[in-house]
C-alpha cells in the first residue's frame, strides 16, 4: 500500500488562480474592512495558500468615501509623513485627508499596507488593490464578481 496518498500542494506563479472581486465599503469600519481586504489580497481564504507567492485576488473597493472610523479616530488619529527636508515632518488627521484629492485612497492603502508582509512580496501585493471613491470603477473589462465582505472572518 502506498503510505503517502496525498501531497502538499504548493502554489506558484503559473498554477495560482487569481480572481477579481468588488467590495462595497459603505458604512464599513476602516480597520475591520482593511484586515479582510488584506487577507483577500494575500490569498489567505484560499485552500492552496502559499506564504511566499502572490496567490490572492485583485480587490476593487468602491464607495471608499463612505468608510467610517470607530470612536473619535476621525479627529484624534494622526498620520505622520516626512518630506525629506529638515523640519519637514507633516501631520494629518483622517478628517483633513478626506477633504483632499485621493485622501481616502491614502487612508485605506496605509491601513492595508500595514497588514501585508514587509518586503518585496508586500509591495507587489499592494498593487492588487484598487480604491475608488464613488460607486463606479473602470475595471469592468476584468468581469469582477461582487462579494459581501461581512461574510468573511
Amino acid at each position: 500500500m502506498d503510505t503517502l496518498s496525498y501531497k502538499t500542494i504548493s502554489a506558484n506563479k503559473e498554477t495560482v488562480n487569481k480572481e477579481w472581486v468588488v467590495v462595497d465599503a459603505t458604512d464599513q469600519i476602516v480597520g475591520r474592512l482593511c484586515s479582510k481586504v488584506a487577507k483577500l489580497i494575500r490569498g489567505k481564504y484560499k485552500p492552496n495558500f502559499t506564504p511566499h507567492v502572490d496567490c490572492g485576488d485583485n480587490v476593487i473597493i468602491i464607495n471608499a468615501e463612505k468608510v467610517v472610523f470607530s470612536g473619535k479616530k476621525e479627529t484624534d488619529k494622526v498620520y505622520t509623513r516626512y518630506t525629506g527636508y529638515p523640519g519637514g515632518q507633516r501631520f494629518n488627521t483622517p478628517a483633513e485627508l478626506r477633504t483632499r484629492e485621493g485622501g481616502v485612497d491614502k487612508i485605506i492603502r496605509h491601513a492595508v499596507k500595514g497588514m501585508l508582509p514587509k518586503g518585496r512580496l508586500g509591495r507587489a501585493l499592494l498593487d492588487n488593490l484598487y480604491v475608488f471613491e464613488g460607486a463606479e470603477h473602470d475595471k469592468a473589462a476584468q468581469k469582477p464578481k461582487t462579494i459581501d465582505i461581512n461574510q468573511y472572518k
